[in-house]
């Protein structure tokens, strides 16, 4: 009995040191892969620097991209969690990443594990405190999709014909995706000193508090209803659908919501091609036209009039749904901008719009981004690199951002101070980017959502000289949402 009593001790004590040890793992898995990758890059470098002709270095660099994705979708996909965001970031934004990187870890994207139904039960029912049996009618055992912090079930409600989603939080998901986080944090600081000139701590501390938040459900629940009620209050009717909470089902690692019916933005070419649309033709087109057009309206209006805005529009988070009608999913990433902020990126966005460098120049002061610049045309510099970070559509003759590039304005342009709250519109309007190169669109964002800074400035009194009929009539053509290629 004794013999099977300290089996059972050494058992739980195993358990529990490897519990302690899995961040130090993790940690170690990061750094040596990391590590690996960034030197393979550095050491290419030094290799292409030595052949002149142009074609033979793009064919190299396409190759080193291949070597390197294959590298990259190794540790998202042994190490999961947080990883399996970074992921959903690169395949958001194929204009960013190489193609190659793209291509590799698109197939990542819903493949993070599922929770076995016996840990979503036991978490589901200590939330809730009741049983599954108690609270539905009938409850999916395995789920329509699991993600990096939880994942969801279809299920019915007692008592009601209407279907619901339960979201339901990994158990221990937080601890290692806190380990993650840190760990990129101290490579940002390296990457800044050696490689890319700009604020990267500050993006990624950014990143800390925004992923902080996600593990709390109930501010999830608080954000959907609030986006909700703003964009159903401020349209004739909602530029995107917004699901709505089961109130009295939310807690803070699960969340009940109504279920809407449609499809992944990415697979919205299979889905084409299964009804005999050609995805080149008109009605292809003129569909992504509309989806483009509900999420550019819905994002200006969420940042530059309500300043409380979705924060995560990644491919994942997008459903499209009848009549190309677009969902707007998941609401851990919020952001509430503060006024300051939200009036001077107004002010950056006409910049933008109106292609005025010295415009763009005090919108920096004013929005607290330090620069020191290493050009003799600073103005114009500081404008590209505006319009690089803060607009859809690339400036002229940039193909894919590549901050190595000594023609990057990060290399002429080095940014020293980047508010944190920046980041959140910094990462969104780069997400819708990337949304707008699958869809096959060029298109400036800082064009379309020029009348709704405007307004904003307006209602604010600090646009001088405002002709309110103007001003209306150029909201009304942002409703009929001109396409400018």
């Amino acid at each position: 009995m004794s013999g099977i009593a300290s089996r059972f001790d050494f058992k739980e004590i195993q358990e529990k040191v490897s519990l302690h040890l899995r961040p130090w793992h993790r940690s170690f898995q990061f750094w040596v892969r990391a590590a690996d990758i960034y030197t393979g890059y550095k050491v290419f470098q030094v290799r292409v620097s030595f052949v002149k002709d142009v074609q033979k270095q793009h064919a190299m660099w396409e190759r080193q991209h291949e070597l390197a994705a294959d590298k990259i979708y190794a540790m998202c996909s042994d190490l999961g969690g947080f990883f399996l965001k970074v992921v959903a970031q690169i395949i958001g934004k194929p204009d960013l990443a190489p193609a190659a990187w793209v291509k590799k870890l698109v197939t990542l994207c819903d493949q993070a594990p599922a929770t076995p139904f016996d840990g979503v039960q036991h978490v589901l029912e200590k939330e809730l405190g009741q049983s599954i049996s108690e609270i539905f009618e009938k409850f999916d055992v395995n789920p329509l999709g699991s993600a990096s912090i939880a994942q969801v079930h279809r299920a019915r409600l007692k008592g009601n014909k209407n279907d619901v989603v339960v979201k339901v939080q990994h158990p221990g998901i937080q601890e290692l995706m806190m380990t993650d986080i840190r760990n990129l944090q101290a490579f940002a600081l390296y990457m800044q000193k050696t490689d890319i000139k700009f604020d990267l701590y500050s993006v990624t501390k950014e990143m800390e508090t925004q992923i902080g938040y996600e593990f709390d459900f109930l501010r999830e629940a608080n954000a959907m209803e609030r986006i909700h009620h703003f964009l159903y209050e401020n349209n004739r009717k909602s530029p995107v659908l917004v699901p709505r909470v089961v109130r009295d089902l939310a807690s803070r690692r699960v969340l009940v919501m109504e279920y809407i019916d449609g499809i992944p933005i990415l697979k919205l070419g299979d889905e084409m091609a299964k009804r005999g649309i050609n995805p080149g033709g008109k009605m292809a087109a003129a569909a992504k036209q509309n989806i483009l057009k509900s999420l550019t309206l819905a994002y200006g209006q969420m940042i530059l009039k309500s300043g409380f805005f979705h924060a995560d529009p990644h491919p994942g988070n997008i459903l499209i749904c009848k009549g190309s009608e677009v969902a707007l999913l998941d609401y851990g990433q919020v952001k509430d901008l503060p006024d300051q902020l939200r009036l001077g990126y107004a002010n950056l966005v006409l910049a933008i719009a109106d292609n005025d460098p010295v415009k763009a120049m005090e919108s920096y002061r004013e929005l607290g981004i330090g620069t020191v610049s290493n050009c003799g045309n600073e103005q114009q510099e500081l404008l590209r690199l505006a319009q690089t970070m803060f607009d859809t559509k690339l400036p002229p003759g940039v193909v894919m951002l590549q901050p190595f590039s000594e023609d990057s304005s990060i290399k002429k342009i080095a940014v020293e101070s980047f508010p944190e709250e920046l980041f959140s519109i910094l990462r969104t309007v780069h997400l819708l980017r990337g949304l707008s190169v699958g869809l096959g669109i060029n298109f400036s964002c800082a064009e379309q959502w020029r009348p709704i800074a405007e307004e904003a400035l307006y209602n604010a009194g600090r646009l001088k000289g405002a002709n309110r009929k103007s001003r209306v009539r150029k909201l009304s053509s942002f409703r009929r949402f001109t396409w400018r290629n």
